[in-house]
């Protein structure tokens, strides 16, 4: 049970504390990894991670940094010295970006003799759709833009890539067994997508690959949030 519980990361998209914390009290043990996005750490900075963290939950912090190599990376040291255990960089920065990131965070982390946080890279949002994507002008289709990114990722020493959970057995077969896999647009049956366009249902993104899944709206939207995880949480432990 706590294995699979470690692997499901709540989406805090708030802006109060009151809202936190109502929905972390609701959902109690059940859950304890959320994410922490830019509506929520804009609005109340610190304040969700200091009770996130006396209540015991490991934080996602996914404010997705694209920037100069250098700018990045120091941002990067700054997120680690706050001591989260996942952070994010945008793939398409490019590789020196990303491994100037990697390279703070690890010298960041051992000057601090703390414990590194993952840092991993979004590839392509799970809300962009065929036509979105071809907007772009990209010379590739959304699927293998996403394992290319992922590759880039890798070789720059990143510990994994957030991707839909279709692109997911890809990334796993390009990329190995040990590249984390962090899934957002997951949505268990009859659940609706709002504006996600690339999904699936916590078992198939499971069984694809994926490490770790990111779910939003199906439970903190949800009559009983505590009820809905629980039953995310059975679906996982069953794939």
């Amino acid at each position: 049970m706590e294995q699979v519980r470690n692997r499901l990361i709540v989406a805090l998209d708030f802006a109060s504390m009151a809202e936190v914390r109502e929905l972390v009290e609701s959902l109690g043990d059940a859950v304890s990894y959320y994410k922490v996005g830019m509506q929520l750490f804009y609005a109340v900075g610190m304040e969700c991670l200091t009770y996130l963290r006396e209540q015991g939950k490991d934080v996602f912090l996914d404010l997705k940094m694209h920037d100069i190599p250098n700018t990045v990376a120091q941002g990067a040291a700054s997120l680690t010295r706050l001591g989260v255990a996942m952070i994010n960089v945008q793939a398409s920065g490019g590789p020196a970006m990303m491994r100037a990131a990697a390279g703070q965070v690890a010298e960041t982390a051992a000057s601090l003799n703390i414990p590194r946080p993952k840092l991993i890279a979004v590839t392509v949002l799970t809300s962009m759709n065929d036509t979105e994507w071809a907007a772009l002008r990209s010379a590739t289709s959304i699927p293998e833009q996403v394992v290319h990114l992922a590759k880039l990722a890798q070789e720059a020493g990143l510990d994994g890539v957030v991707a839909s959970p279709q692109e997911a057995e890809r990334i796993r077969e390009a990329c190995g067994t040990d590249f984390a896999i962090i899934t957002p647009g997951v949505r268990p049956q009859g659940a609706a997508l709002n504006d996600q366009s690339r999904v699936a249902t916590p078992a198939d993104a499971l069984k694809a690959g994926a490490h770790y899944l990111v779910v939003g709206r199906p439970i903190t939207k949800a009559e009983n949030p505590r009820a809905a995880a629980l039953s995310i949480l059975a679906e996982m432990r069953n794939a």
